[in-house]
C-alpha cells in the first residue's frame, strides 16, 4: 500500500492511498475539514464518499488507529506517531514486578526512556497518570517511546531486566 501526499496551495494538503487497484483520496482543508473520496482507477473521476468536520475526523481517526480499542486477535498493539515514535498497550500481568509499584518508584522513565501516558483499568482510563499512581495487575498502560524505549519497557515489565 502507497500514500501519497501533496499540496493543494490555498486548499490543505491531499492524500492517496492505493487500495487493491482502487484509490482512497483524502483532502484536508486549512480549515480542518475533511472529504473523503473513491477513485475505481487513475483514470477516472472521483466519487465523494462523505465529509468530516476537524473534531470528528480526529474522533475517527483515533478510533481507526486503535486508540478506543484494539482487537484481540491483534498481536501487538501499536501506532507510530510523528516522529517514529511509538504508542503501545501493554496488560500487566500477574507476578510482574511493576504491579504493586507507583510510576514514580518503577522508574520507568529513568530505566527505560518510555513514559506512561495512560492506564486503562477496569473499564476507566486513568488519563495522565502522576508518579503517585500505583500499577495494579490487569491494567493495561499505555506507552510512548522509540522502539528502543518501548522494547526496554516491555523486558521491564516482565521481569527481564
Amino acid at each position: 500500500m502507497t500514500v501519497e501526499e501533496s499540496e493543494l496551495p490555498g486548499v490543505g494538503k491531499k492524500h492517496v492511498v492505493e487500495l487493491d487497484g482502487e484509490q482512497l483520496v483524502i483532502v484536508t482543508h486549512n480549515t480542518g475539514k475533511r472529504e473523503v473520496f473513491r477513485r475505481p482507477d487513475s483514470d477516472t473521476d472521483s466519487e465523494k464518499l462523505f465529509e468530516l468536520s476537524d473534531d470528528l475526523a480526529r474522533t475517527v481517526g483515533t478510533i481507526l488507529e486503535g486508540a478506543y480499542f484494539q482487537p484481540v486477535e491483534a498481536e501487538k498493539r501499536e501506532t507510530t506517531l510523528p516522529g517514529g515514535i511509538l504508542l503501545e498497550w501493554y496488560e500487566v500481568q500477574p507476578g510482574s514486578p511493576l504491579a504493586g509499584t507507583t510510576i514514580g518508584d518503577a522508574h520507568v522513565g529513568r530505566k527505560t526512556g518510555a513514559s506512561i501516558v495512560a492506564i486503562e483499568r477496569s473499564g476507566e482510563t486513568v488519563e495522565s497518570p502522576g508518579p503517585d499512581t500505583e500499577i495494579q495487575e490487569g491494567d493495561t498502560l499505555v506507552v510512548t517511546g522509540t522502539s528502543e524505549d518501548c522494547d526496554a519497557f516491555e523486558r521491564l515489565l516482565a521481569g527481564e531486566e
